[in-house]
C-alpha cells in the first residue's frame, strides 16, 4: 500500500506544503519517495512570488536539500530532474507516472487561477484520465494545514455503484495499516436538489418521486450498514451516515463536521474523464473543499 510515492515540487513553499503529508505516509508505511522537477520551457523567472527553478543544476540542489531536510530519516528517497524542456509540466508527470511507477502521487493545489482552473484543469485531470495512479491533493490554506493532525480520518463518499465500492476496498485497508478511521457518507437528493431528467420527471409525478427518494433512503441506510458491519469485523474504526441534499455540498458539509483528515473519491479514470470534470459530483466536491482529497482510479 503506497510502497512508492510521487512528490512533484516546482521549488515554491506552496508546493512543499504537500511534504508533511507525504513524510508522515512515508514513516508509517516505509514508502520509497521520488522527489520530482521538471523544467519548463520558456519559464518565467518567478513563479508564486518565489524564483522559479530553470536549470539542472539548481533543481537538483534544491531536491537533495529536501531530501535531507525532510526525509534525512529514510535511506528509499531519490530525486529526479527531468533536464528536457517541456511545454506541458503536467503532461511530464504523468509520463513520469508511467517510467517511475509510484502508487501515489502527492500534489499541491495552488497557482493564481485556483484548484479548478491549475489543478484539476491540468495536472490532476491528465493523471485521472491515466486512470492507474491514485492523486492526493492537498490544499496549501494555512488555516486548514494548522488543523492537520496525521490521518486519523477518511471520509468515503459513496453512491451505491459497484464500481465505487472499489474505493472504500482500498481504503479500508490502508486505514488499517495506518490505524486510522474511516467514515462512510452516501447523500440522497431532496425533491429541490434533483436536476436534468430527474427533475422533470419530479415535476410531473411529485408524489411518485418523493416516495421514490424515500425508498433511496432507506436502501442507503440499508447498504451502508452491510458495508459498517463488514470493516467493523475486520477491526476498522467505522462509522456512517446518511444525508438528504445535494451531494457535493453534503459531503464538504460532513468533512467539516466530523473533522475528517481526507475525502476519499472514486473516479473512472479515462473512460469516464468526460462526464467527471463536466457533470459528475467529484470535481464539484474537488473545487468546494479545502480537506486534502484522495482520487482513487476505480475499475468499471
Amino acid at each position: 500500500m503506497f510502497k512508492h510515492i510521487l512528490l512533484p515540487l516546482d521549488g515554491s513553499r506552496l508546493a512543499e506544503e504537500a511534504i508533511p503529508f507525504t513524510v508522515e505516509l512515508c514513516k508509517k508505511l516505509g514508502s520509497k519517495v521520488t522527489l520530482l522537477h521538471v523544467i519548463e520551457k520558456d519559464a518565467p523567472p518567478v513563479i508564486h512570488g518565489q524564483y522559479h527553478l530553470t536549470n539542472e543544476a539548481d533543481a537538483g540542489d534544491y531536491l537533495s536539500m529536501i531530501a535531507k531536510r525532510e526525509f534525512g530519516f529514510c535511506n528509499l528517497v531519490e530525486c529526479h530532474v527531468h533536464t528536457e524542456e517541456v511545454s506541458q509540466v503536467s503532461r511530464s508527470i504523468v509520463d513520469h507516472s508511467s517510467e517511475l511507477a509510484p502508487d501515489l502521487i502527492v500534489l499541491c493545489a495552488h497557482g493564481v487561477g485556483g484548484l479548478r482552473d491549475i489543478v484539476a484543469g491540468s495536472i490532476a485531470q491528465q493523471v485521472i484520465a491515466n486512470g492507474k495512479v491514485p492523486v492526493l491533493l492537498i490544499h496549501p490554506e494555512k488555516e486548514q494545514l494548522a488543523k492537520y493532525a496525521g490521518f486519523k480520518t477518511f471520509l468515503v463518499a459513496l453512491d451505491g455503484e459497484e464500481d465505487h465500492d472499489q474505493s472504500l476496498e482500498f481504503t479500508g485497508k490502508l486505514a488499517k495499516q495506518l490505524d486510522s478511521a474511516i467514515r462512510l457518507i452516501r447523500v440522497v437528493p431532496t425533491f429541490l436538489t434533483l436536476s436534468g431528467k430527474q427533475a422533470a420527471l419530479g415535476t410531473m409525478l411529485p408524489a411518485t418521486t418523493s416516495a421514490y427518494l424515500d425508498l433511496m433512503e432507506e436502501e442507503a441506510c440499508e447498504y451502508l450498514q452491510e458495508k459498517l458491519e463488514y470493516w467493523r469485523a475486520k477491526g476498522v474504526k467505522c462509522e456512517a451516515e446518511v444525508q438528504r441534499g445535494e451531494p457535493a455540498q453534503e459531503v464538504v458539509k460532513s468533512a467539516i463536521n466530523s473533522n475528517a483528515s481526507v475525502i476519499v473519491l472514486g473516479t473512472h479514470g479515462k473512460s469516464g474523464l468526460n462526464a467527471f470534470w463536466s457533470g459528475s459530483v467529484a470535481p464539484k466536491i474537488v473545487g468546494k473543499t479545502k480537506t486534502p482529497v484522495l482520487l482513487y482510479p476505480v475499475r468499471r
